[in-house]
């Protein structure tokens, strides 16, 4: 019977040994190597939204913590000196216009006739220029005329032929039409015209605001009333979405890491629901942990920068909020993806 007993209690023992370590090899503390996790801060995006020009403001069109799309219209400046400069430039590139039509199409025929008829006055002129010479020359020969009625004919035939020289100088010119030095001249004048017309009118459109990225209107620095200029912006805007997170991999893990792969992205604000992304950059340069990181390495190690992207059109994950990043090894080949626009 104590035989029988002293069994029994072997065997008890023998069980509690095997128990306990069972339960020891479950629980022991083993390095994963199926993820590299990290963590990191969702990255601080913003966009001083301000206009190109300066001017009042005359409408803003959006309020703080509102949502904007790319190409959204935020403000706008008073367009009436804007417009004014427009129609100006408008009246100044039609006259240009005018003149260089006019030198292309050369001279009339009425300016052609009107040039012929000078001459042709002209050569009668000196006909009877040479007609009154000499016969105030047969005079003078004779004593019947002063010598000095000779000398005003002859100045008067020399006068004749300098006009008629003139006169078909003229018609020459009339008919060749403007130099081309003076069409050039025209036609760069007309290009100057115009991109007078095409800056004022850029700065009509710069009177209106656009958001230049989707975002949320974080800060509404101006007020309609408020003078507005290239150096003071009128809105600050938070970027969402894609949202960039800031996390460090250790150096021992860089080579497991590549461009592209997919992770999953943790927020104690949604426990048990992660994000996707991937990872969109990895410095090439190593660094010391930055003390704001919570990591179970020793702050002395060097660590890599990376930079995981990932879409948030439902807003849930908010900037500066602190993420727990996974990036599974196994399966998880790198994507050739889009690391600039997400897919709505």
């Amino acid at each position: 019977m104590a035989i029988a007993k002293k069994k029994l209690v072997i065997a008890a023992v023998v069980i509690l040994a095997i128990g306990a370590g069972a339960t020891y090899w479950e629980s022991r503390p083993t390095a994963s190597t199926n993820q590299v996790t990290i963590y990191g801060n969702v990255d601080i995006r913003q966009v001083q939204a301000a206009f190109d020009d300066s001017g009042r403001i005359l409408h803003l069109a959006v309020q703080e913590g509102d949502h904007v799309h790319k190409g959204q219209l935020l403000a706008e400046l008073d367009p009436t000196r804007f417009q004014d400069a427009v129609d100006r430039d408008q009246a100044s590139v039609a006259a240009q216009e005018q003149v260089l039509a006019r030198l292309l199409a050369g001279s009339r025929p009425e300016e052609i006739a009107q040039a012929r008829a000078s001459a042709a006055a002209a050569q009668a002129t000196l006909a009877n220029a040479e007609i009154t010479w000499h016969r105030q020359q047969a005079l003078a020969a004779e004593q019947y005329v002063p010598k000095q009625n000779l000398d005003n004919a002859a100045a008067a035939l020399k006068t004749a032929q300098a006009n008629l020289d003139r006169a078909q100088q003229g018609l020459t010119l009339t008919i060749k039409g403007p130099r081309t030095e003076d069409i050039a001249a025209a036609r760069s004048q007309l290009v100057a015209e115009q991109a007078a017309l095409h800056l004022a009118q850029r700065e009509l459109v710069d009177t209106r605001l656009f958001a230049p990225q989707e975002g949320v209107v974080q800060d509404r620095i101006l007020e309609p009333g408020d003078m507005a200029s290239p150096q003071v912006p009128v809105f600050t805007l938070a970027l969402d979405n894609p949202i960039w997170i800031r996390a460090y991999l250790p150096e021992k893990s860089l080579g497991q890491v590549q461009l592209g792969m997919l992770a999953d992205i943790a927020s104690d604000s949604f426990p048990g629901k992660p994000f996707a992304g991937w990872v969109g950059f990895i410095s090439p340069t190593a660094e010391f942990t930055p003390k704001t990181v919570q990591t179970t390495e020793l702050r002395t190690e060097l660590v890599y920068r990376v930079r995981i992207y990932a879409c948030n059109p439902r807003h849930q994950l908010r900037l500066g909020m602190p993420v727990t990043v996974q990036i599974p090894l196994r399966n998880n080949r790198p994507k050739n993806r889009n690391t600039n626009v997400c897919e709505r």
